[in-house]
């Protein structure tokens, strides 16, 4: 069934999922994945791998912005951030912060929300339902 008030939710996750993750993704177009080729490398991963992040911190998010293809933007997203979590962050999967707060919220956060958005699809508002 329809509703408005599901697309307009759908059409603010997309967008702020979109943004946010692209402020990732632009300083590394611009600066460069020097540190993500050393990382792989350090976990034994083919250093090519990591012009993936211009997919998961660029593309994808632009495909959920503009609402193209946005569950395979999601879906891009979500294996992004595991990469992410894996590789940069492995040691504080199970941390908390001094304040109680889990170590990798902003990880958790693009990562389930990207992941909600790849089951739910991009509602009513963006050049194709997909």
């Amino acid at each position: 069934m329809y509703s408005l008030t599901d697309d307009i939710g759908k059409l603010i996750l997309r967008l702020m999922l979109g943004v946010l993750m692209l402020f990732h993704g632009v300083p590394k177009l611009v600066g460069g994945l020097d540190g993500i080729r050393s990382m792989l490398a350090g976990a034994g991963l083919p250093e090519i791998l990591a012009y993936g992040v211009y997919v998961g911190e660029v593309l994808a998010p632009v495909l959920l912005i503009i609402g193209f293809y946005a569950r395979w933007g999601a879906a891009l997203i979500v294996v992004n951030m595991l990469f992410a979590i894996f590789l940069a962050h492995p040691h504080e999967v199970f941390m908390l912060t001094e304040r109680g707060a889990w170590a990798l919220e902003l990880q958790g956060f693009f990562l389930f929300t990207a992941l909600a958005l790849a089951f739910t699809g991009p509602g009513g508002f963006g050049i194709n339902r997909r």
